[in-house]
């Protein structure tokens, strides 16, 4: 690890052998350098995708080592989320990006808000993950400008110890720069197609990439109607192609997030070919519902007809030529999604479920485990479910199988709030707020992550801001709700300049002209008032 001194002797070095560089200070050099630790994307997809792994080992060692994610929609958005961790926990470890296709679709096309059905530009994606570690790395400069400018000033009062503590802070500093696990759709087109996205997503940094088993040209979100999944092939060359990708570019560690969507999805986009008895098209053609056929004049004109073991079937296929499953079978074909993926190049899984039910996560996880041990899910705690509603009737059902009275209770209305300070209603957050803790025990889950929340609280601040201001609060509203509780909070963002980097540019101008730099943080600044 390079620390502040020998990154100034190195300056040093390079400038000793440039006699016509007057001026140029080693020290500011130094303080530049370590204020941009990674030079490129692929640098930064390096550095975190060996997080990423060390991360999973600690988890496989002791399931209390999960970790989190909140999915952000723009850079600001994780810039404040990373300082926030810094600054209550002291530490970002264990704590991730998420890069949700669904927020780009509804906020970075330039279609506008758009469905997610891969309908925006591909290009968005790699754009905001570029654009996400621009303003962590910026959260880095600003953080570490401030440590120089102390270190200064202990110096100038002639304060060694405290100097050398705050060189020490600038030498053990813990980068704001964590992993990004990014979405990729279904991969935007065909096998190729996906490979070259994925490239983009890792130069700009990805060092994990989440692809789903959907149809790329039906793809719908994983909590509507409608999905429709691939036959295994198509999904594991696709798989391939961000493997090959991600070697390809040097991040040998990278890591893939194998998603599917088959609890869901009722349909398949098309028969697979079985070469030989037993492979993957026979198995996955073994869940296609049909009508069974004993005489070909039972046939009519343009039916298909294929072997599902000892039968010929009349498959059930749709106006618009997709084919049914049979009822009742996602979760063997989970299963199977599952292993097939960890056995062909994936690293974790990601099951999409239409309830938060450990019990349900487990019963497939247990599944998957016996042909694969370590198996490991990232879990998608959606704000497409109603949690208060979901774990009071998980509570209700209970206390009904252990006979417990619930006759105060109406199982279909407990979102009321009149049930907010019951028994059960209590009991339900208390499983909530464990939900995280037991399912990384319990049901296999590695990394937890809410994939939209902040597309949530910036509607619902905004909200409460608009609904005040605009009324009988006037402008308490913003000075109640929003300044004064940045200040005692002591949100770095009320100095609205110093975030948005007039600080750092104070110093570059500094730096580069010396005392003749127009600076604009002098007495003057109106931000001294939050000093």
């Amino acid at each position: 690890m390079q620390t502040y001194n020998s990154t100034i002797d190195d300056a040093q070095r390079c400038l000793d052998k440039q006699h016509n560089w007057t001026g140029i200070s080693a020290e500011y050099i130094a303080r530049m350098r370590l204020q941009n630790r990674f030079n490129t994307g692929l640098d930064i997809a390096r550095y975190t995708a060996g997080i990423m792994r060390r991360d999973m080992a600690a988890y496989d060692n002791d399931p209390a080592n999960y970790t989190q994610s909140l999915g952000v929609w723009h850079g600001f958005i994780g810039q404040q989320k990373m300082i926030s961790v810094k600054k209550h926990f002291g530490e970002t470890k264990g704590r991730y990006l998420y890069l949700s296709g669904w927020m780009v679709a509804a906020m970075r096309s330039d279609f506008g808000p758009l469905p997610d059905q891969s309908m925006h530009e591909k290009t968005s994606v790699p754009a905001l993950i570029e654009e996400l570690y621009t303003f962590l790395k910026q959260a880095d400069a600003r953080e570490l400008q401030q440590l120089f400018r102390d270190m200064d000033a202990a110096r100038d009062s002639g304060d060694q110890v405290r100097a050398m503590a705050i060189q020490n802070q600038i030498d053990q500093f813990q980068t704001h720069v964590v992993p990004i696990i990014a979405d990729i759709d279904a991969g935007f087109g065909n096998e190729e197609a996906t490979y070259l996205l994925a490239k983009k997503m890792i130069e700009a940094g990805a060092c994990c990439i989440q692809i789903e088993n959907q149809v790329s040209d039906a793809k719908q979100c994983g909590h509507q109607d409608g999905k429709v999944t691939v036959p295994h092939e198509d999904f594991l060359a696709k798989i391939k192609a961000v493997r090959y990708a991600f070697m390809e570019l040097g991040v040998e560690e990278g890591v893939i997030v194998a998603r599917t969507d088959s609890l869901g999805a009722g349909l398949t986009q098309k028969i697979p070919v079985s070469m030989q008895a037993g492979d993957l098209a026979e198995q996955y053609n073994a869940f296609i519902d049909g009508e069974k056929i004993s005489n070909l004049s039972e046939l009519n004109s343009g039916d298909m007809l294929i072997k599902q073991g000892d039968d010929y079937i009349r498959p059930t296929r749709l106006p618009n030529g997709l084919v049914r499953f049979k009822a009742n079978t996602g979760e063997d074909r989970v299963v199977l999604d599952c292993i097939t993926s960890l056995q062909q190049g994936a690293d974790l899984l990601w099951i999409e479920t239409e309830k938060p039910h450990i019990g349900q996560i487990a019963g497939m996880v247990n599944r998957i485990r016996e042909v694969v041990p370590d198996a490991k899910l990232v879990y998608n705690n959606s704000p497409s479910f109603n949690w208060t509603l979901n774990f009071r009737q998980q509570v209700f059902d209970s206390w009904q199988e252990q006979g417990k009275d619930t006759s105060g209770y109406q199982r279909d209305n407990l979102m009321q709030a009149q049930y907010d300070e019951t028994e059960l209603a209590l009991e339900a957050d208390q499983k909530i707020q464990r939900f995280q803790r037991d399912a990384a025990k319990e049901a296999g889950i590695f990394h937890h992550l809410i994939t939209l929340p902040t597309y949530h609280t910036a509607a619902l601040s905004t909200d409460n801001l608009a609904k005040d201001y605009f009324g009988d609060m006037g402008m308490l509203a913003y000075v109640d709700k929003v300044q004064r509780q940045e200040i005692r909070q002591q949100l770095a963002c009320v100095k609205h300049q110093n975030m948005s980097g007039s600080d750092i540019g104070d110093e570059h101008k500094e730096y580069f002209s010396g005392t003749q730099a127009l600076k604009a943080g002098g007495k003057d600044n109106t931000m001294n008032q939050f000093a």
